[in-house]
């Protein structure tokens, strides 16, 4: 596979993305904790380095399918991080005009097809997505993202026998965090490697070090070119891992101490990612500094919007539904 490295711009906008994801997902919690959102939580902390590695090679004629775990997803793919605000507010002016919620955020201008409360429901969106790409010729590829526990659903083995069948420009990437909500992957997934899957529908197959956006990056580009190229979809695997519980609140009392450690202490994607792009002087660290703080400020001022926005009218309650009486 050839190795492909990412340009200096590609970089920063990289960075960027992460760090957004980052805070907005620790501000996200602060705001929880303090009683100021309701409703349950799934954030994506220590998995950004997959959004961001596969997102920086897609453009908004690409189509992705999110999960229930889906901010980072939505930001990667370039949604408002001020309407995504709103929308966690359940404010008018979020960006499904606070109808969705965290797990249903959606924007289809930029190519994103929807976060999904429903385990596994967002792989058909992007198969279909990746169908109407074949038959409109666009060049467009369709991306569904989804979690070990997902590759149990008959949704997903369906999605892949079909698009194989067709040779669908579809990349499918699970996110292997180790976890199914609270059980150990090992316990319900037969194989040591989610990807061997894909040899059941004579797929190609990838397996890349989720925490590490430079192989991400490579392999979900070599990925999305070849569905480009009309050669059919990949399943990858991006062994990665959630930092913290499966919801905001979870004790985690089923999880070893040493092992969450030692992934939080020396495989957090954004120091992997700061020490290779610093120690290659390949990105100045006061530009990262810089973007540390200008995106500090974007998500205070998203809040400060947020929390200052008006609830939805409720005479607009039938509006954007699909069966009016």
């Amino acid at each position: 596979m050839r190795t492909m490295e990412p340009t200096e711009e590609i970089l920063l906008v990289a960075y960027r993305t992460m760090r957004t994801i980052r805070s907005f997902e620790e501000k996200l919690v602060e705001l929880v904790t303090r009683g100021k959102l309701g409703g349950f939580l799934h954030t994506y902390i220590g998995e950004e380095a997959v959004a961001a590695g596969v997102c920086a090679n897609l453009s908004d004629d690409d189509h992705v399918a999110s999960t229930h775990r889906g901010h980072g997803h939505c930001i990667a793919k370039g949604v408002d991080v001020r309407g995504m605000m709103a929308e966690l507010f359940g404010a008018g002016s979020g960006i499904c005009k606070g109808r969705g919620g965290s797990m249903h955020i959606a924007d289809l201008g930029r190519g994103m097809l929807g976060a999904n409360g429903i385990v596994g429901a967002g792989i058909p969106l992007a198969t279909g997505a990746a169908l109407t790409a074949k038959l409109k010729k666009t060049g467009g590829v369709g991306v569904a993202f989804f979690g070990d526990g997902a590759s149990n659903q008959g949704a997903f083995h369906e999605s892949l026998n079909m698009a194989a069948n067709w040779k669908l420009p579809a990349v499918y990437v699970c996110e292997n965090n180790g976890w199914g909500e609270f059980t150990p992957t090992e316990f319900v997934v037969p194989v040591a490697d989610i990807a061997e899957r894909a040899r059941s529908y004579a797929m190609h197959s990838l397996i890349a070090d989720g925490m590490d956006f430079f192989d991400v990056y490579a392999k979900s580009g070599a990925a999305i070119a070849r569905a480009r190229r009309g050669e059919g979809p990949t399943l990858l695997e991006c062994k990665t891992y959630r930092f913290a519980g499966h919801y905001v609140g979870d004790t985690l009392v089923y999880r070893n101490k040493l092992e969450a450690d030692h992934w939080i202490n020396h495989r957090d994607p954004l120091q992997i990612f700061t020490s290779r792009v610093v120690g290659d002087r390949l990105l100045a660290v006061e530009d990262l500094q810089r973007i540390d703080r200008e995106v500090a400020d974007r998500i205070e001022e998203a809040v400060s919007a947020a929390e200052a926005a008006p609830l939805p009218d409720p005479g607009d309650l039938l509006e954007d539904v699909y069966v009016q009486r």
